[in-house]
Parts: structure tokens; C-alpha cells; sequence
């Protein structure tokens, strides 16, 4: 009686417990996952070589550097069109208030009247020195100058690109790998826990289990971010909105091959085809015009200007003494500026002498860096090779030791130990394809390679 009362009781509250929902670390990381799930309007698919172009067409950077290239093309046409003629008019219309002027000649006084007068003046001029001439040679350097950046930014941007779409693609493969590897160790675990339940196995075992399934949830769940910051990265790369979804139709088979690393490897080095030796080919260039600019400050200057003018009076008298044409003709020459000149032409020497120290100094460290490079594209090429057979056995080795777990031929441990190394192998595979298109990518701009 008192049994069935206490049952009574706390029945309706024990059933009310139990109806209570809870939140499990699976529903948290399924609400968690659903909220970060950007959504999308449109869809956008692109190879390697149709993203590249895609950026360098839509690019802000590249459309500046195109915009400062016609910019010096004006200034050199500003510089041009300084010595070349100019001609003005200008109108004026003068009016004296009924002022006259009295002149005293002979003895007596004369009065001048000062009549209204309107004016036309048109004036022709031109002139040219050694100056002039060598800073037109200046703004053609400027603009090939502007030329090497634009293109320098546009391999960077190729090669930004190239890095992030390869990125993308590789935990593409990485998120796949890994998710069929969760599945399976949640199968185990929830089969293992069972056998527990009913006394086949220890605890430990599923408990262990739990805990790798865990371990590979959080892994997954990683590198599903990291794909889709790849994905945030290169859409910023594209200039592309945030609704547009990418879609890469490239694979990683199709971009990284031997014969792809065995071209840049074989490729030779030829200085005029890196970026930063030809800046500073024309930074020496510049600096010799600079030579010849601060030497043609000792250069005469020949100008030579006409002016026309038409006057009409209207009061007849008063003095004309405007002459309708006007020819004159200057040639300037320096003379002593107390060593200014001087001084300005061993300053610009010595600016010159520096820049080829530099230019020879850049080639000679071009040439080993380009050793460099080669070595560490030919390790990382070796290198991505051995993680991808051994992400190729780990996967087998972690299939067969799972087989075995079901069949009961192998232990907990034993799967576990499998599951750690195809974790470490997946980690060191991405690492490995990431440092080959590194390498790659760098050897390929340092060669100019398009």
C-alpha cells in the first residue's frame, strides 16, 4: 500500500523528467553547423585557368594599375606638349573715363585725349631646351615601369588564386575522407556499445570508440570550416558577392602532374624575364636619364614668341603707340651657378653607380635563389608523392583493421591506433599538396611563366 502510494507519487514526476528535451553535443553541433550554413541565390563553375582569368578581369588592383599606366601616358604627353607651340588670344576693352593727358613739348602744352579702346591680342610661343627632351625619355621609362607592376600584380594575383583554389580542392577531399571515416567509427561504437550493454565486451571499449568518434567529429567539423573560408577567400579573390556559390570544376589530378613539375623544373632562368630584375634594368635606365637631366641644366634654352594685336579706337586722336606685330626670339644661357650644376650632376653619377651595384648584386643572388627554388620543388614534389600513397595505405589499413574489429580479430586499441594514423596521414597530406603548390607557384612567377 504505501509502495503503490510513493509510486503514485512520483510517478507523474519521473515521466515528467524523462519528457523534458535535452540537448545533446550532437544536436549542438547539428544547430551549430546549420547556422554557419551560408545560403546561396547562384551558382558559379569555374576551372583553374577560367578562375584566374575571371579575378584578373574583375580585379580592382589590376584596374588601377591599368589607370596609372594611362596616367603617366598623359604626363609624358603634358611633358611633350611643353615644347611644342602654344597659341593664346585674348580680348580687352579699355575705357578712360574722359581722361586726357597734357604733354609739355616745345615750350607748350599739348592735350592728349586717351580714347576707349578694344584690343585683340593673339600670341605664338615656343620653347625648347636639353631638359625637356630628356624628361619626355623619363615619362617612356615611367611607363614601362608601370607596365612590369601591372603585370607583377596580375602573376600575384594568378597566383593567389591558384593557391586558394588548390586549397579548396584538397579539403574538399580531405572533408570526404573523413566523413566516411566518422561513419564507420560510429558504426563501430554504436555496435561495440551494444555488445557492452548485454556483457560481450568491456566498457572501455565503447568508451573508447565514443571518444575517437568524437575526436574525428571535431576534425571533420575543422576542416569543414577551413573549406569553407577557402571558398570565402577566393570568392574575395573573384570579386564575387556573398549569395554566388562556387563551384570548381578542376581536380587535384588534373593540376598537379609530373609533367606540370617536370616543365617548371626543366624551365631556365633568364634574368630579363623576372619582374623585379627588369624594375631595376629600368631603375638603372632612370638613372642615367637623371645623369643627362642634371648635365642639360648647363644646356642653353631657345625661345622663340609672336604676338598679333588689332586695336580699335573709338574717338579719333589719342596716341597709338601698340605695335600690331610683335617677334621676339630669346636664347638663355647658364653661366655660373657658384658649383650647383656641379654638384647636382655627381649626385645623380653616384645615384646611378649605386643602382647598378644593385642590379648586379640582384642577378648574382637571382641565380642562387633560383637553385633554391628548384630544390624545394623538387622536395616538395617527392614529398606530396609519398603522403599520397601513404594516405592511400593508412585508408586501406584503417578498412582492413575495422573489418577485423567486427569479425573480432582485432582490438580496440589496435583500431584506434588506425584511426590516429589516418588522421596524421590526412593532416600531413594536406600540408604536403599545399607546400607543392606553394613551391610551384613560386618557381613559376620567379620564371615569368604564365
Amino acid at each position: 500500500m504505501i509502495g503503490a502510494l510513493f509510486v503514485c507519487l512520483l510517478g507523474p514526476q519521473t515521466i515528467s523528467a524523462q519528457q523534458t528535451p535535452t540537448t545533446s553535443p550532437d544536436n549542438i553541433e547539428q544547430r551549430l553547423q546549420e547556422a554557419l550554413q551560408p545560403q546561396y541565390n547562384s551558382t558559379l563553375s569555374l576551372s583553374l585557368a577560367e578562375a584566374q582569368q575571371y579575378a584578373i578581369r574583375q580585379n580592382r588592383s589590376l584596374q588601377n594599375a591599368s589607370l596609372a599606366i594611362k596616367e603617366a601616358r598623359a604626363q609624358r604627353w603634358q611633358t611633350i606638349a611643353s615644347m611644342l607651340p602654344s597659341l593664346d588670344a585674348s580680348g580687352t576693352y579699355t575705357d578712360y573715363l574722359g581722361y586726357s593727358a597734357t604733354m609739355s613739348m616745345m615750350g607748350s602744352e599739348v592735350k592728349i585725349t586717351m580714347p576707349n579702346v578694344a584690343a585683340f591680342n593673339l600670341t605664338a610661343g615656343v620653347g625648347v631646351n636639353g631638359q625637356g627632351v630628356i624628361g619626355v625619355l623619363l615619362n617612356d621609362i615611367a611607363i614601362e615601369m608601370q607596365d612590369i607592376n601591372r603585370e607583377k600584380t596580375e602573376d600575384e594575383l594568378r597566383a593567389s588564386v591558384t593557391k586558394t583554389y588548390m586549397s579548396a580542392l584538397v579539403l574538399e577531399d580531405i572533408v570526404q575522407l573523413m566523413d566516411s571515416s566518422l561513419k564507420n567509427v560510429q558504426k563501430l561504437a554504436s555496435q561495440t556499445q551494444t555488445m557492452a550493454d548485454v556483457g560481450a565486451v568491456e566498457q572501455t571499449q565503447a568508451d573508447q570508440l565514443h571518444v575517437r568518434a568524437n575526436q574525428l567529429r571535431n576534425n571533420l567539423s575543422a576542416n569543414e570550416r577551413n573549406l569553407q573560408m577557402a571558398y570565402n577567400t577566393l570568392a574575395v579573390l573573384l570579386d564575387i558577392n556573398a549569395e554566388t556559390q562556387l563551384h570548381l570544376t578542376s581536380t587535384l589530378d588534373q593540376i598537379l602532374n609530373a609533367d606540370e613539375v617536370l616543365a617548371t623544373l626543366l624551365s631556365p632562368f633568364q634574368p630579363d624575364n623576372n619582374h623585379d630584375y627588369r624594375l631595376l634594368e629600368k631603375n638603372v635606365e632612370l638613372a642615367h636619364k637623371n645623369v643627362d637631366m642634371a648635365a642639360w641644366a648647363y644646356g642653353p634654352t631657345l625661345s622663340l614668341a609672336y604676338q598679333y594685336t588689332y586695336q580699335h579706337y573709338f574717338q579719333e586722336g589719342g596716341m597709338r603707340m601698340t605695335p600690331p606685330n610683335l617677334l621676339q626670339v630669346t636664347l638663355k644661357v647658364p653661366i655660373f651657378s657658384s658649383g650647383k650644376r656641379a654638384a647636382a650632376v655627381v649626385e645623380k653619377r653616384l645615384a646611378l653607380q649605386e643602382a647598378q651595384n644593385t642590379l648586379d648584386e640582384t642577378k648574382d643572388n637571382l641565380s642562387i635563389l633560383y637553385r633554391n627554388l628548384r630544390y624545394t620543388l623538387a622536395n616538395a614534389y617527392e614529398t606530396y608523392m609519398t603522403e599520397k600513397e601513404n594516405i592511400d595505405v593508412t585508408q586501406r589499413v584503417f578498412a582492413q583493421t575495422t573489418n577485423k574489429y567486427n569479425w573480432g580479430a582485432a582490438s580496440s586499441l589496435e583500431l584506434t591506433n588506425a584511426s590516429n594514423d589516418l588522421i596524421t596521414a590526412q593532416s600531413t597530406y594536406v600540408n604536403a599538396v599545399l607546400n607543392l603548390v606553394n613551391a610551384q607557384v613560386e618557381l613559376d612567377n620567379f620564371l615569368n611563366n604564365k
